[in-house]
């Protein structure tokens, strides 16, 4: 097994402080595009848990994760999230997370609405990102997606669930679900979709999406092929974490497949 060394680091922007952390290999992984990782609406580099390490272990690459600014332990946002705030991404901490850290070329790997951050990142950053990975990724304002987010409102009411945030959030923990809650059952968000920056995508895409996703069909993932070419994989009774539920199989999928990205 691969030696894996980590670092905590700051990115600074404009609005405050992103936190970061890297996962680097013994070895040869500077030679190689190391991989970047967009979380989801309630996500931090914390909620990652250890497939961080466990990709760097099977791909050989460097891994870095970061929190958006508001998440995690990055500074406080106090920003009121509009319709364009996934393709904002890419301009913003992602590009600070770049230029700070020095990272050249590039593998995405972004997990909900992280794989939509992605995808906007890719149609950007196209000369230097190398490839895609999109999990579980939103590409629309499906009906199922909107109904997964207004169950889990219902859910986070009920008497102490707020403290399941807290505890990767701290006291940004209300507004990180506000932001994730209002933004997507917002009236301006009905119609907002990715079609535009799909067809922004020049690297290779791997679309990994859960076969029974509470937050959205794999009709996501048939945009993805068809808007940016991507490679198909539904995952069987998988739900929307497959990075969690059936770790072993992406950590492999995801290993074979970056073999031939240089």
């Amino acid at each position: 097994m691969l030696a894996i060394t980590s670092q905590d680091v700051y990115v600074h922007t404009s609005e405050g402080r992103l936190y970061a952390r890297r996962w680097d290999p013994a070895g040869d992984a500077a030679a190689v595009a190391p991989i970047v990782m967009f979380h989801d609406s309630l996500g931090c580099v914390e909620l990652w848990r250890d497939f961080p390490e466990q990709l760097a272990q099977a791909t050989g690459r460097s891994v870095i994760a970061y929190d958006r600014l508001g998440f995690g332990r990055s500074d406080p946002n106090t920003a009121v999230f509009e319709p364009g705030f996934v393709a904002d991404e890419a301009q913003g901490g992602f590009r600070r997370l770049r230029e700070e850290l020095g990272i050249g070329p590039y593998v995405g790997f972004g997990h909900s609405v992280g794989g939509g951050m992605a995808v906007c990142s890719a149609g950007v950053y196209v000369d230097d990102c190398r490839a895609l990975i999109t999990e579980s990724a939103q590409m629309f304002a499906e009906g199922r997606t909107l109904e997964g987010i207004r169950a889990a409102k219902q859910t986070f009411a009920e008497p102490g669930q707020l403290d399941r945030l807290k505890k990767y959030h701290g006291e940004k923990a209300a507004w990180v679900l506000g932001a994730w809650i209002d933004t997507w059952l917002s009236p301006e968000f009905a119609a907002w979709n990715l079609d535009e920056q799909l067809r922004l995508v020049r690297c290779p895409v791997l679309a990994l999406h859960g076969e029974v996703d509470e937050y959205g069909s794999p009709r996501h993932q048939d945009k993805l092929v068809a808007l940016a070419g991507a490679r198909p994989l539904l995952l069987e009774n998988c739900g929307h974490v497959p990075h969690r539920e059936q770790s072993r199989i992406v950590l492999d999928v995801v290993s074979e497949w970056l073999r031939a990205v240089p």
